[in-house]
């Protein structure tokens, strides 16, 4: 748990409130609500102090990826102002599972896989943020000790009607969808954490910051906190981030992601790859360019006078730099150009064996390269399968059955070496 830091007696200078709401209203969808944040940020520029702006992740899985950077950035928005920003672990709330924009209940995870999972969220995180100026705390610190009475109470403090406002909710019950009842405890305990945090001397919950789909959670936060006579938080949303695929949110289930922790070659490939209709969206979410030179590139791009390739490669660039530096970003780029514009063979690219005697639809899922039989048939049939450099179409094409390595390509970006082993 990070420590709490004071400024001490030491008066902090912040800009004019109108330039910090420029920038943290960049990409915003919600602010609930404008009047009460500039309130506090008129208040903050006359105490010298900073306001403080929470955001919670559940770590459901190990692995962030550029769709939670937006939030992360709109973090790093506050702390490049001077103020301070709490990473909220959800360790507690994790083992419920947030239902948010879910047509089936999440599975339930152990403490141990939430603690395993959160292990990996710090390193990740502190490449946009400051560690100096966050704060991480877990929210098992406080929900933990509420036992069952407490959660009695608090379960007492929202009725069923106002719950089922909630569109996913609602969605699920009118289509006969199960509904959990711990699922319904989900916005009460993410308010609690407001509430909680609201008490913590030195601390406080001015702002919260959240995904769009998360408003309702959000708002929950706001009424808990104005019942028990507390300065209730004001809420901050950003847009859900469009995946590869262009169509779904970023999912790494959907295969539409790009992790923090992907490789720079990874990062820089797979943004080339973004549809057109993408880029405006993915420079104002996950780059700091100035919003004008954005539509500027937007204009000269619908009237031809720039290319979608060039624009892509400004942003692969940007990315591969705030994740991996300024020497990855170029090494990628002249990476990218050798293998997909030249048609070469990158020269790192992992090694899985496999046994011998394989057909090839068996052979791409053990090796990684799809994600199941029914995958692994459609790239072969669509000719995105090549063995040394040779298409392959047949499904039930085997390889030597002896000591052989043989390098697979599938798509327009996956390399592996297969060494092929004789089974037993």
């Amino acid at each position: 748990m990070a420590e709490i830091r004071e400024e001490g007696a030491a008066r902090l200078e912040f800009p004019p409130v109108d330039e910090q709401l420029a920038l943290l209203r960049r990409g915003a969808v919600d602010l609930v609500s404008e009047e009460e944040l500039t309130r506090k940020l008129e208040r903050s520029r006359a105490t010298g102090r900073p306001i403080t702006v929470k955001a919670g992740f559940d770590p459901s899985s190990p692995d962030l990826h550029l769709g939670h950077t937006v939030l992360i950035r709109k973090m790093r928005h506050f702390q490049q102002l001077g103020h301070r920003v709490v990473f909220l672990v959800g360790d507690f709330t994790a083992m419920i599972g947030d239902p948010t924009g879910k047509k089936a209940t999440r599975p339930q995870l152990t403490r141990e896989q939430v603690l395993a999972h959160a292990e990996t969220y710090a390193s990740q995180v502190f490449r946009l943020l400051d560690r100096e100026r966050t704060v991480v705390r877990y929210n098992s610190e406080w929900l933990s000790p509420l036992g069952a009475e407490g959660m009695i109470r608090l379960a007492g403090r929202w009725t069923l009607a106002r719950m089922m406002e909630r569109d996913d909710f609602r969605t699920r019950y009118q289509t006969n969808q199960a509904i959990s009842l711990h699922e319904l405890l989900y916005p009460l305990v993410q308010g609690k954490d407001s509430v909680e945090m609201a008490k913590i001397p030195g601390l406080g919950c001015d702002v919260e910051l959240g995904g769009h789909d998360q408003i309702f959670n959000l708002l929950v936060g706001r009424d808990l906190m104005k019942e028990e006579g507390l300065e209730p938080q004001v809420v901050l949303t950003v847009p859900l981030l469009v995946g590869l695929d262009g169509h779904d949110k970023m999912s790494k289930s959907l295969g539409n992601a790009i992790a923090v922790e992907d490789p720079a070659a990874e990062i820089y490939g797979k943004t080339m790859s973004i549809p057109d209709a993408l880029l405006g969206d993915w420079f104002l979410l996950l780059t700091d360019l100035p919003p004008g030179e954005i539509e500027e590139r937007k204009r000269r791009l619908a009237v031809g006078e720039l290319h979608p390739k060039a624009v892509k490669q400004e942003l692969a660039r940007l990315l591969v730099t705030d994740f991996h530096g300024a020497a990855a970003a170029r090494e990628a780029e002249a990476e990218f150009e050798r293998v997909f514009s030249s048609g070469g063979v990158p020269d790192e690219m992992p090694e899985v064996t496999v046994a011998a005697g394989l057909p090839l639809l068996t052979l791409l899922v053990e090796a990684g390269l799809a994600p199941s039989r029914n995958e692994a048939r459609r790239l072969l049939e669509q000719g995105a399968v090549a063995i040394d450099g040779e298409r392959a179409t047949d499904p039930q094409a085997r390889l030597a059955s002896r000591d052989a390595a043989y390098v697979c390509k599938v798509g327009k970006r996956r390399f592996a070496r297969l060494l092929v082993r004789p089974a037993g």
